[in-house]
């Protein structure tokens, strides 16, 4: 008679690859490792399903015991996936897609959901514009994050992002947008004083290297800025794209060739092969052209 040393192990003590063994795996944890494939890592995967990273990451361990094989190499920056993980997300994104497609009622069938991110202004221009980025009727779901802080698309934080300058990360695919420039605005009538905004910007550096002591109020977001000068307070320096379309607001300065710079759309590059993905980078570039 044969003895064992423990489930899922030979007699050597390495794991084993009966097949018996690995149809233990639960779709709930084949789905859990297509998410940490998605996002990177735990932390964005684990929000996805309703987890905890430090519970995600067991999970991902145990998978590998059961299966016989190391899906991930961990790193800092998060985590990447081997090749025998590359070959078991490609098998398992056509059962996923099905499995979705069987499960879900027709009429509350989930749109594919894009992650945009942007800063305070790049987004107030796309929440204008948002019915013809998303479509009509719509064929994407927008998730849309604003901050000044660049998330990462390698890590899949976001899916598109706005740059003020050509990513050098590898695995990144940029298209150019149109130059961003910059100039005064303030309601008609208006006090001459400034509205400063207190942030490591750089139009909010050249503001405060200047304004002196003509300071009608301070702001710590740039948006409340806009918000002031539309209520007569002062004026405030905004990018030309969005001060133009204020009718409530008029140029009282040139632009500022100092301040002028590029903004490049960037995507993953396996990303902007998916359908949704490129739908919405070829709306955005409309909008913005």
């Amino acid at each position: 008679m044969s003895e064992t040393t423990g489930t899922g192990k030979d007699g050597s003590g390495r794991a084993s690859h009966d097949p018996s063994v690995a149809s233990l795996a639960s779709w709930s944890d084949l789905a859990a490792f297509l998410a940490v494939a998605r996002h990177g890592g735990l932390s964005g995967a684990a929000r996805d399903i309703g987890s905890s990273a430090p519970t995600l990451g067991r999970r991902m361990r145990s998978l590998e015991r059961m299966l016989g094989r190391e899906l991930f190499v961990r790193r800092t920056h998060g985590y990447d996936l081997t090749e025998a993980g590359m070959r078991l997300r490609d098998d398992l994104q056509p059962a996923e897609a099905a499995i979705l497609r069987a499960t879900t009622p027709k009429q509350d069938y989930a749109l594919p959901l894009v992650r945009i991110a942007a800063g305070t202004w790049t987004m107030l221009a796309l929440t204008r514009r948002l019915p013809s980025i998303t479509g009509s009727p719509p064929d994407l779901r927008a998730r849309l994050l604003q901050g000044e802080d660049i998330l990462s698309i390698p890590r899949r934080e976001a899916a598109i992002g706005f740059r003020n300058r050509r990513p050098v990360e590898a695995g990144l695919a940029a298209r150019t947008l149109r130059p961003v420039t910059f100039a005064p605005y303030a309601a008609p009538g208006a006090a001459r004083q400034w509205i400063v905004v207190r942030a490591k910007t750089p139009s909010a550096r050249w503001v405060a290297a200047r304004c002196g002591h003509a300071v009608a109020a301070e702001v710590d977001t740039p948006r409340l800025a806009l918000d002031l000068a539309l209520g007569s307070v002062g004026r405030t320096l905004l990018p030309t794209f969005v001060g133009d379309a204020e009718t409530g607001l008029e140029r009282v300065g040139e632009e500022i060739d100092d301040l002028k710079h590029d903004q490049w759309l960037v995507t993953h590059d396996d990303d902007r092969k998916l359908p949704e993905i490129r739908r919405a980078l070829d709306r955005i570039v409309d909008a913005f052209a």
